[in-house]
């Protein structure tokens, strides 16, 4: 994938991107702030202040406007045309950092944001169109490594350009020449059509930021990953901003050790991607974010603790050399490795399921929606550190404690109010943990549309098992009495588990049942039922009941006939007694999941849709 046409281009041109806006960013910042600059009309204070809210301020004006352009325009033609601005952009940055007109260069900023503002949507909105289904994480990943190794490098280039001999001449030289170089490749990807339909695009940036946002939250699922990714951007903003001072109050360090915890942290979150897309095994795995999650949290809070003691000697200084010559280091080192580890873990499946969720012609404005939440809550962080650091007058470290402690307070509440995830994370430690799950044929579950799966039943946790093997949510049939055992009811309840019991049981359940069945199907949702009707006694597959037929008669829908293999036996199966009342014997045993293609049930009818599934049992067995 890397290498191919598709990507390559697209891939390069991102990372040319992000590094040069950095490298002007950080040069202007740091002209001013080291060149005692005697004709601005403000300190220099102010003007890195105004700095900073001048890059982020079009992400608020722009991004809803960006979205929906990027949506219903070639992607291709739209990335050359920005990446043409962006030469000229920069063209004219050269000439004010060689005639040191600062003032011109902060206008020329906020056109750098702009720029960056229309080019996040299409950044993010390309991937899924040109990239399969199982290759989205990866091309995240790639994403997100090149993104965070380009900030890095932007931002310590920028240092080395200062300090040179010429530094002006060769400031304006490097940001042209990446412009160009940006531009040129640029020109190698391929077209990719608009996915939209709006033929005239009005330009409103307030009602359109808006609205943009109002359209995401109709999704709960999709405005709880905006919110997530946007509380990484929050924690990755308030570390940044903090190290420098970090460095020099607690670890009594200079600049060059700095740019050692940028470096170790941007590391970290270029590792993190790479390992989740190792771990998700090529799927948008929403299981993986806990991982993240709880990495932030525990890496954050003994951040705190390894902070190492102030040396005796009150003059000392640490620079890069001693400082990683000191053992005492050592732990700080790794939390920081693994703070950003954890964030790449937390922030690429997020990516990846938003645009795997987005409507078709609609995901360019689900990311701009993003970066606008992204961009507020990166305004909120360094306000919060205004007010927590300058008028409560807390230290650093205690203001990155509080961080540990909200992580764990947002992540409850983005779990509570979107239980897929927590399903999400309890199947992949089925799936991967507590067994060795193998999908074949995922590709025959349906990308969109109304559909009945049909599967044999061996055991309780058959859901959580056959939910991993679906990139789509599933509503599942459960018998009344499996969908309220006390340690998965809740999962099941809010999974939107469709209880069923015998008519003679309650009559009432049994036809709500159907209705809710019917309700899901004309909703275009995918539902599973398990037509033995109750779990299996000996292993082997029992006759399917009438009520699949009833289902497709009423709704003549898709069947994707299904099979679980390898089940049988353990802690959650009927063999040697009641499930859940034996002791557990198995561990990371193999289990597979097996999915035949699409068929007419109504045509099979339930002894052929029992044949079906017999004979991928079966085949699964081979």
């Amino acid at each position: 994938m890397l290498l191919t046409r598709r990507f390559l281009p697209y891939f390069v041109t991102q990372c040319l991107g992000a590094l040069n806006d950095n490298i002007y960013k950080n040069v202007l910042l740091l002209l001013v702030t080291y060149s005692q600059v005697d004709a601005l009309p403000i300190s220099v204070n102010m003007f890195v202040n105004l700095a900073a809210g001048v890059f982020i301020l079009p992400f608020f004006l722009f991004s809803a406007h960006a979205g929906v352009v990027a949506d219903n325009m070639d992607k291709a033609l739209l990335i050359r045309r920005l990446k043409l601005l962006e030469l000229i952009i920069m063209s004219c940055a050269a000439a004010a950092i060689l005639s040191q007109s600062y003032l011109v260069m902060l206008v020329l900023l906020f056109l750098t944001g702009s720029q960056s503002a229309y080019f996040g949507p299409v950044k993010y909105s390309l991937l899924p169109q040109t990239l399969a289904e199982n290759e989205l994480v990866k091309g995240n990943a790639w994403v997100e490594m090149g993104t965070f190794i380009s900030i890095l490098v932007g931002t310590l280039s920028a240092g080395l350009l200062v300090a040179s001999g010429n530094s002006l001449m060769s400031a304006a030289i490097t940001v042209v020449t990446l412009a160009i170089a940006g531009y040129l490749s640029s020109r190698a990807i391929p077209s990719l059509p608009p996915q939209g339909t709006i033929s005239k695009i009005r330009f409103t940036p307030f009602t359109g930021t808006w609205h943009s946002i109002a359209k995401v939250r109709k999704t709960p699922s999709i405005w709880m990953a905006i919110l997530a990714i946007s509380w990484f951007w929050f924690l990755g903003a308030t570390y940044l901003t903090q190290f420098p001072n970090f460095a020099k109050l607690h670890l009594h360090a200079d600049a060059t050790v700095v740019s050692l915890l940028l470096a170790l942290f941007s590391v970290g979150i270029a590792i993190g991607s790479w390992v989740c897309e190792r771990i998700s095994y090529g799927r948008v795995e929403l299981g993986v974010l806990p991982f993240g999650i709880l990495g932030l949290t525990i890496f954050g809070v003994d951040l705190i603790f390894a902070i190492p003691p102030a040396p005796l000697d009150t003059a000392l200084v640490y620079s890069f050399s001693t400082f990683i010559a000191d053992t005492q280091h050592y732990r700080v080192m790794f939390d920081l490795l693994f703070v950003g580890l954890s964030g790449g873990l937390f922030i690429v499946p997020l990516y990846a399921f938003i645009q795997s969720r987005a409507a078709e012609g609609e995901c360019a404005q689900a990311i701009a929606a993003n970066n606008i939440i992204n961009a507020l809550f990166m305004v909120i962080a360094a306000l919060l550190s205004i007010v927590l650091l300058g008028f409560l007058e807390w230290s650093i470290p205690q203001l990155f404690l509080l961080l540990a402690a909200m992580n764990s307070v947002v992540a409850l509440y983005v779990y509570s109010q979107v239980p897929e995830f927590a399903q999400r994370f309890v199947s992949y430690i089925l799936s991967h943990l507590m067994y060795r799950v193998t999908v074949k044929g995922r590709q025959n579950i349906p990308e969109q549309g109304a559909g009945v799966i049909v599967c044999n039943h061996v055991s309780y946790v058959d859901a959580l098992i056959i939910m991993g093997s679906s990139s789509r949510p599933i509503r599942f049939v459960m018998d009344k009495s499996i969908s309220e055992i006390p340690l998965l009811k809740y999962l099941f309840r809010h999974a939107g588990v469709i209880p069923i019991c015998s008519p003679k049981k309650c009559e009432t359940t049994y036809n709500q049942a159907f209705e809710s069945i019917h309700d899901a199907l004309s909703n275009e949702e995918l539902v599973c039922i398990f037509p033995e009707g109750r779990l299996s006694v000996d292993g082997d597959i029992a006759e399917f009941r009438p009520g699949i037929e009833s289902i497709l008669s009423r709704d003549p829908v898709t069947v994707i006939p299904m099979s679980l293999k390898g089940l049988w036996g353990s802690y959650f199966s009927h063999k040697g007694g009641h499930a859940l009342t034996t002791r557990p014997k198995r561990f990371w045993s193999k289990v597979t999941v097996n999915i035949d293609k699409p068929v007419d049930g109504v045509e099979l009818g339930r002894h052929g849709l029992q044949q079906k599934v017999t004979g991928l049992f079966n085949q699964s067995a081979d």
